[in-house]
């Protein structure tokens, strides 16, 4: 590959849930709390100064006072200015310990949370997008993407090599629970395809609810990824041509779904529950696309292993049904669409 067409490497963005409130205001209240504690400590050994003493001139000012709660606050204990008095050395262990712990919490906690937590949440994401290969980006979450990660999830697909996208942090918490890699973001957008790798993906499902916002973005993964399979959701008929000019390999209309559905249950109810049958992992026979395998190559469509019923084979760009002459001869780099048994 040469250096041109080497795919520039883009960050993978984690989920960014909306907050209440920025991050400046989160860290600025934490720090004012912080201090408020610490200014409560000196305005209490302020009052109970008589019980300190000074061991280098004796007199306890203000001042005295800032620096003993300081070095009190952090532990550092100089030890040239002490309590002596028992309700000193009282206030000490009951009131200013507590607030103590209090503050190095406050402190350790925003460390934890601005630095700590982020640079290993990075470094998590950088790992999960250099894995990334062969995995199924799934472009908009929901009715029609949501159904569709359930069932391949349920198909048996590892959530791990699902990335979904989506611009609701609340589609993306569902997604995210279900284990799938998630990023908030404008499906429509070069960059936020590239840091999902969208050029070594297997397979993107297209489903942005609104047919120009998805026809939008099957051009612009055709353009990034020029021989990774696309299907989308239209809901427009008129749009199912557009959709395919704009680089879509499958084009899926629910709502002709819904009529074929419609028709089989007027010539039984037995058709319309069968075709529901096929097209959910949950029933007794899926339909299925495969490549043939070794040991189906120079047999009959019609004998296939382990029960699987042939209906059809794709034979560069040709599509063979099973009552055809030439299928019954499978050859190699055929493709197989058949009925198998989910219950055994």
């Amino acid at each position: 590959m040469s250096r041109r067409s080497r795919p520039r490497f883009v960050p993978f963005r984690p989920l960014r849930r909306q907050i209440r409130m920025p991050v400046w205001a989160d860290v600025g209240l934490r720090l004012a709390a912080a201090f408020g504690l610490v200014f409560l400590v000196v305005m209490i050994h302020w009052l109970d100064r008589d019980g300190l003493k000074d061991g280098h001139d004796g007199h306890i000012t203000f001042l005295d006072v800032v620096y003993f709660t300081m070095i009190s606050i952090t532990t550092t204990g100089f030890g040239d200015i002490a309590p002596v008095s028992d309700r000193a050395r009282l206030i000490e262990a009951v009131i200013v310990t507590p607030i103590r712990l209090a503050v190095l919490f406050i402190f350790v906690g925003t460390a934890y949370n601005f630095i700590i937590k982020r640079t290993w949440e990075n470094w998590r994401m950088r790992r999960i997008q250099e894995r990334l290969t062969g995995h199924v980006v799934v472009l908009g979450f929901g009715v029609s993407g949501s159904q569709a990660v359930g069932e391949l999830i349920e198909r048996g697909t590892d959530p791990g090599t699902i990335v979904v996208m989506d611009g609701s942090a609340e589609r993306l918490a569902e997604a995210e629970a279900l284990g799938c890699n998630v990023i908030q973001d404008d499906a429509s957008r070069d960059e936020a395809l590239k840091a999902v790798r969208i050029d070594s993906a297997g397979t993107v499902l297209v489903s942005a609810g609104r047919d120009d916002t998805s026809i939008l973005i099957v051009l612009t993964v055709r353009h990034l990824a020029p021989n990774v399979p696309i299907s989308v959701v239209v809901r427009n008929e008129d749009n199912e041509i557009l959709a395919r000019q704009a680089g879509a390999d499958n084009v899926i209309n629910p709502v002709r779904f819904t009529g074929l559905l419609l028709a089989g249950s007027a010539q039984g109810s037995h058709v319309a529950d069968y075709l529901a049958d096929l097209a959910t992992a949950s029933g007794n026979v899926q339909l299925v696309e495969r490549p043939a395998l070794p040991e189906e190559i120079g047999r009959s469509l019609n004998e296939l292993p382990h029960s699987v019923r042939g209906l059809r084979i794709n034979r560069g760009g040709r599509e063979i049904g099973f009552w055809e002459a030439d299928a019954g001869r499978i050859e190699a780099g055929d493709v197989i669409v058949a009925v198998v048994p989910t219950i055994a």
